[in-house]
């Protein structure tokens, strides 16, 4: 093809684009009204919500801008856009969060899976790890699952484990269920409710848990997505934050074998605090991890009986 030829397709494809109605329009559009709502990442949320509205991949909606979806997937793709510029959690829209690698389902019965915990993840492993072979016959519980994402993570990379991962809500057991069979896991993974690990009878080489640590005053300052849409109880540690701490606690050593670990996530500047609680009932912390920012954000504990 000639410049000149080069030249008029490409003027043409571009007042295609500026129809209000294709792609491209329809998209940018979608951006400047997020970012309108003071969204941070706007043009990406845009694209994610159009590939999603559209029934296109992000390749297709940057080679064919002009391309005009139907009138049914433009009013699909408006109301997307109109429960995120009211601060709805992107992966409640879509439905879906990745997380170690893993697509996961998420809905509004559980928080949505974020890169800091994977974290415990990172710790968890190195504990299973150390205690020699590939997780052979480690029995892992999960306590507060929520999505089943630190459980899924951990069966995930070790092929020979097995585990429990119980919640006190049941739409977040079910949404953790549907996780474990899309993943193939559902036949080393059994879910269960119990108020931490109450209803718990057996015991296990490793506990997990993300507790809630958010101090109650601090709400306020929370992103409008966390605040307004996400579970309270998953979040709401109590005045001082450490009230899940306190309450998970005293019931460990029933729930673990003799040399047994714990790995827990905990929020900024909370370490001291939770390493004296977990020691006042007989763990010993044996490593506590940084995430990627820096912050203090898991900590692990052996049994000390």
């Amino acid at each position: 093809m000639s410049s000149a030829s080069l030249a008029m397709t490409t003027a043409a494809a571009r007042r295609r684009d500026a129809d209000p109605a294709s792609l491209g329009a329809l998209t940018r559009a979608a951006a400047a009204r997020l970012a309108a709502a003071g969204i941070a990442s706007a043009r990406l949320d845009a694209r994610l919500l159009a590939a999603h509205a559209f029934g296109v991949d992000a390749a297709r909606l940057i080679a064919h801008p002009e391309q005009r979806p139907t009138s049914r997937r433009r009013r699909r793709f408006t109301a997307l856009v109109a429960r995120r510029a009211a601060r709805e959690p992107i992966a409640y829209i879509l439905g879906r969060r990745e997380f170690w690698g893993l697509d996961l389902r998420v809905g509004k019965a559980t928080l949505v899976p974020r890169p800091e915990t994977e974290t415990v993840v990172e710790l968890a492993l190195a504990v299973a790890r150390g205690r020699g072979g590939d997780g052979d016959g480690l029995a892992i519980l999960d306590l507060g699952t929520g999505s089943g994402c630190l459980l899924l993570a951990l069966l995930s990379e070790l092929p020979r484990a097995r585990g429990v991962g119980v919640d006190a809500s049941a739409g977040a057991l079910a949404v953790a269920r549907a996780n474990a069979r899309s993943l193939g896991l559902s036949g080393r993974a059994r879910f269960g409710k119990s108020d931490w690990g109450r209803s718990v009878t057996e015991r296990f080489d490793l506990v997990v848990a993300n507790p809630p640590y958010v101090c109650d005053g601090d709400f306020g300052r929370l992103e409008p997505e966390v605040s307004r849409f996400e579970p309270r109880p998953a979040l709401s540690g109590g005045a001082d934050g450490l009230a899940a701490y306190r309450a998970l606690a005293p019931g460990l050593a029933r729930l673990m074998n003799p040399g047994a670990s714990i790995v827990v996530e905990i929020g900024d500047g909370q370490a001291a605090a939770v390493t004296a609680i977990l020691e006042g009932h007989r763990l010993r912390v044996s490593g506590v991890r940084a995430d990627l920012a820096g912050r203090q954000r898991a900590i692990a504990a052996k049994a000390d009986f």
